[in-house]
């Protein structure tokens, strides 16, 4: 962890207590170590049942969250986006929201930008929020800005949904990122 950029905790961790305590440790080491820190909401469902123990995930602050739409009003106990962007700026530095087919909201601790969508046909969402939240860490780990980050990401999760399971064929990574990137 101590050699890591970020350290990615998936919310689902907060289903068991024993994930939860590993999430928690996993934070507090990576704080102490000046790592930075991401957590995924993962659902619904683990903003609406488990709330306390996401609450103790977070801590006091974290760099970066990932979440969804529903995810994020859920979090805001609101039907109100704004409200909910405000929510989530005061657990986070830095976070994304997913929207499906509307694309994506970056915030990058000073601007929120508007992510558009890769126009796709969906046969299958299995596996488009972790490969969203992959390509993104990816990006930004290799010093692009968020909104550039946002659009890989969102480009790489239409992948995913345009094909049945929850990954792409080993090979598609490399041409993925030659497609964006070029390189």
């Amino acid at each position: 962890i101590a050699a890591s950029e970020y350290v990615y905790i998936e919310g689902y961790l907060v289903t068991s207590p024993t994930g939860r305590a590993a999430a928690i440790k996993a934070r507090e080491i990576a704080e102490q170590a000046g790592v930075k820190t991401a957590l995924s909401f993962s659902d619904p469902g683990m903003v609406e049942f488990f709330r306390d123990g996401i609450t103790e995930i977070i801590g006091t602050r974290l760099d970066l969250v990932f979440c969804n739409e529903d995810e994020a009003l859920g979090w805001a106990q609101s039907d109100n986006m704004d409200v909910a962007v405000e929510k989530l700026k005061a657990i986070a530095e830095t976070f994304v929201i997913t929207r499906g087919g509307e694309g994506a909201l970056t915030f990058d601790g000073k601007e929120l930008a508007k992510i558009p969508s890769h126009k796709v046909e969906a046969v299958d969402t299995n596996g488009a929020g972790d490969m969203f939240a992959g390509a993104f860490l990816y990006a930004i780990t290799r010093g692009e800005d968020f909104p550039t980050a946002g659009r890989f990401a969102s480009l790489a999760a239409g992948k995913i949904v345009a094909n049945y399971g929850p990954r792409l064929p080993a090979a598609d990574y490399g041409a993925l990122r030659r497609e964006f990137f070029g390189d």
